[in-house]
């Protein structure tokens, strides 16, 4: 096993990942910027290393400033956590070239998902079902327009190296394309340095279900069930539960060996995700085809690390999907049997956020207040607390609330219990807007789809 690491990340996904390490009997080092040097993760991780100031790109997207950290603490592994650095292919062959232990997938599994298109292209040529859209880019609007006339209007416009919800745009016909086209080639130059842009099938209501896979050190690919991640705003996950409402055991069968079909096709190994869209399918015109309560799914895209949801699936299955990933890296088996992996019970995550509730506009401030719920099924991962400063250089999320149970009626219950009981005075946060989901007659019957918040709203 690993014997000290460097988390190349901040707030609670640091925090949460010292925690294993140190349970591990695992030296963890962390690294952090000047505007968290009070925070929980740096106090908490047995060694901690300033690498620069605010600023993202000179400090948690520094390569050198992290690498430098590796060496002056002797450090053995780094886990980049998500976000930042986590599915940037030359940070980790350059991690690797250094002679550390990178915990994550190969950077070869990380440049073939990269670019939805390629990603795409490859799970196509591995039987995963992909949605109508372009095998190439659409190198300038005409070519747009004409891969828009023969897929069928609505459709998305995506940027091919996008990524979190970031560089989408919806047609529902040639005049928006026009607009959005250019718009969201912009964006992508802007925010990926890449313009490339695929045009897509759009689909008015769907769900979004993603599988949690493990590429486990023998070579093998192992499914860990699937999350259900539909309740968002701006394309970004809000809520995540596990197993999915929707989801049938033939169809969770179907998603769970298409999952791992997609894992195997570009030899993945440690943890990630295959994100994918249910859409449902109606009747075909001779009327002997599958009826509207069916449902077919298209891949969507694989995020090649660690998800923010994690936790829900930790709690189905049993196990630290932290360990397991430090395991794979340091070439041992899992701590399950991948013959008889059996999920029990419900959980569901919620993210708290620095924003206000109604609009999810970011709200920074100095947290007076932080009382976080405690009970049975209750689980906070945070990555602050009372006194802290909520600062507009990151994310916004402060906390995920994770609710298990039984059942996922249990779970809701316990939920709002809980979503009462958290308190949070100074930055704005979206905890009020939990209490009004968890009383919505649409979550609770697990009959939503993507647009539900748009419809609260």
């Amino acid at each position: 096993m690993i014997e000290s690491l460097l988390v190349a990340n901040r707030g609670e996904i640091a925090r949460r990942i010292i925690r294993t390490a140190k349970r591990l009997g695992i030296r963890a080092i962390a690294v952090y910027s000047e505007a968290d040097a009070d925070l929980p993760f740096v106090a908490e991780a047995d060694e901690a290393v300033l690498i620069g100031p605010p600023a993202p790109a000179q400090s948690y997207r520094n390569t050198e400033a992290i690498l430098a950290a590796a060496k002056s603490t002797g450090a053995q592994a780094i886990h980049p956590g998500y976000g930042f650095l986590s599915e940037n292919a030359e940070f980790a062959r350059t991690v690797e070239a250094s002679g550390l232990v990178w915990v994550g997938p190969g950077a070869d599994a990380i440049t073939a998902m990269g670019d939805k298109i390629n990603a795409r292209n490859l799970m196509a040529a591995a039987g995963v079902p992909v949605a109508p859209g372009t095998t190439d880019p659409a190198a300038d609007l005409d070519a747009a327009l004409t891969a828009a006339a023969e897929i069928g209007y609505p459709v998305m416009v995506k940027a091919a190296a996008g990524g979190g919800g970031m560089g989408m745009a919806v047609a529902v016909d040639e005049t928006a394309l026009r607009t959005e086209y250019d718009k969201v080639r912009a964006f992508a130059e802007r925010m990926f340095g890449d313009g490339s842009v695929l045009i897509e099938r759009y689909f008015p209501r769907v769900r979004h279900v993603e599988v949690q896979i493990l590429g486990l050190a023998d070579g093998r690919v192992v499914a860990l069930g699937e999350r259900e991640c539909s309740v968002q705003r701006r394309n970004q996950k809000l809520v995540e539960e596990s197993p999915s409402p929707a989801v049938s055991p033939e169809l969770r069968s179907r998603l769970l060996a298409a999952a791992v079909r997609a894992g195997e096709a570009v030899g993945y190994r440690n943890a990630g995700t295959v994100e994918c869209l249910l859409v449902p399918r109606q009747r075909d015109s001779e009327g002997d085809g599958p009826g509207p309560g069916a449902e077919e799914f298209f891949f969507l895209e694989m995020n090649t690390r660690l998800q923010v949801e994690h936790p829900v699936t930790e709690y189905v299955y049993g196990i630290d999907l932290v360990e397991e990933q430090l395991r794979v890296a340091s070439g041992l088996a899992p701590t399950f049997d991948p013959d008889a992996l059996t999920p029990r019970g419900h959980a569901i995550e919620m993210r708290i956020n620095a924003e206000d509730p109604k609009r999810f506009l970011p709200g920074p401030g100095v947290i007076r207040t932080w009382v976080e719920p405690t009970g049975t099924g209750v689980r906070v991962d945070s990555g602050y607390t009372e006194g802290n400063t909520v600062t507009p250089f990151y994310d916004s999320l402060l906390a995920k609330l994770i609710i298990s149970g039984a059942t996922r009626d249990e779970v809701l219950d316990r939920a709002q219990e809980a979503v009462a009981a958290f308190q949070i005075e100074g930055p704005k946060n979206n905890v009020p807007f939990f209490a009004e989901l968890l009383a919505n007659e649409e979550f609770r019957s697990g009959s939503y789809d993507t647009g539900i918040v748009a419809r609260m709203r």
